[in-house]
């Protein structure tokens, strides 16, 4: 495996640590629907947290949350509906963006709550 996909799966471990601390239990990680993945869902009671997770060595291109298109949001969406429709969930939906910088060998956190809507 690269390095940058052990680069991303780092991050995605971190996320997933992250996010029991806020109260949550994680329900799915890396969910697959058609063509659609979803790299962690998590809920803490009536409110189900679809998070997507980046990760860039650098901000020089910009900052990770950047690099999701129109088309990833609308995948995420239609996967998030599958997900709830095959759990018969009755849950509030909110999408997330947790970016990981490693700057100086040192992660650098940012949580971005709704951070879209679906449209």
């Amino acid at each position: 495996m690269s390095n940058s996909y052990n680069f991303g799966q780092e991050a995605e471990k971190r996320a997933a640590n992250y996010y029991p601390n806020l109260g949550f239990h994680i329900l799915q990680k890396n969910y697959r629907y058609r063509k659609a993945e979803v790299d962690l869902i998590v809920q803490k009671d009536k409110l189900l947290v679809v998070v997507e997770v980046k990760a860039r060595s650098s901000t020089y291109f910009g900052d990770p949350q950047s690099f999701i298109s129109k088309k990833k949001i609308q995948l995420l969406v239609m996967a998030t509906d599958a997900f709830i429709q095959q759990r018969d969930l009755a849950v509030e939906v909110r999408f997330d963006i947790i970016s990981y910088t490693l700057e100086r060998g040192e992660w650098r956190l940012e949580h971005l709550p709704d951070a879209f809507y679906p449209f």
